[in-house]
């Protein structure tokens, strides 16, 4: 049974494959180009597995330690788990110690598969949701450490490589704007931030911009679903 559910889970990671572990490789080069060991890269990817907070850690740990800014850093950029978790309650509650690593290993991109994808017949769907998990983790792991390889044995101008979390969060922006039918939550997901950088500065707009969006999101919740079904039905 453990069989099937590895093989039916595969085939929905194969784009998290390919994305995690160019990313990884470039987190791995990253932070091995700022003088730390080849294995840190693998260290981090086990323990931490949170693809754009590790690229911000890699400053976080150039820098002198303030343990509330870490705190409040990880807080501003991983803010989304908190709705993914909301979201991922039920199927969760009864799964026993393994919605512990599940918990974990909630990224954006597991949470699409399933939350997206059933499993075939007669495989089960807490199987299912951890080789999900399981495997997505796998690749990053997989691809933090050939960045930690790579970048411990090549030498080369690494400026701009950090840009890959940009770059991946456009692409996200962008198949969110084609895939999804109501646009309402991506222009302010944009509009807010850029309305709240003008207002409060590069350097304190991020906490009011996600307190805005987190707003305008509840204020909107019932219109926004009440479209969606609307969809559905015609």
């Amino acid at each position: 049974m453990n069989t099937r559910a590895l093989r039916a889970a595969f085939p929905h990671t194969l784009p998290v494959f390919t994305g995690y572990v160019v990313l990884g490789i470039s987190y791995g080069v990253l932070i091995t180009s700022q003088g730390f060991p080849f294995w840190m890269p693998t260290l981090t990817s086990l323990t931490v597995f949170a693809g754009s907070m590790e690229f911000v850690l890699v400053n976080i740990l150039l820098g002198a330690f303030d343990l509330l800014q870490a705190f409040m850093m990880t807080l501003m950029v991983n803010a989304r788990h908190l709705f993914y978790g909301i979201a991922m309650l039920d199927q969760y509650k009864s799964l026993g110690l393994k919605k512990l690593y599940m918990i974990f290993g909630l990224t954006d991109e597991t949470f699409s598969i399933v939350c997206g994808m059933e499993p075939p017949e007669g495989v089960s769907k807490s199987k299912f949701m951890l080789f999900v998990t399981l495997l997505d983790h796998s690749y990053w792991v997989l691809g933090c450490t050939l960045g930690g390889i790579f970048g411990s044995l090549l030498r080369f101008n690494t400026k701009g490589i950090d840009f890959a979390m940009t770059a991946m969060f456009v692409v996200i922006f962008l198949e969110h704007w084609q895939k999804e039918k109501s646009r309402v939550p991506a222009v302010l997901g944009l509009a807010l931030p850029v309305g709240c950088l003008l207002i409060f500065g590069a350097d304190s707009f991020m906490i009011p911009a996600m307190l805005a969006i987190l707003a305008a999101l509840t204020i909107l919740r019932k219109p926004l679903e009440k479209a969606a079904e609307q969809e559905v039905l015609l």
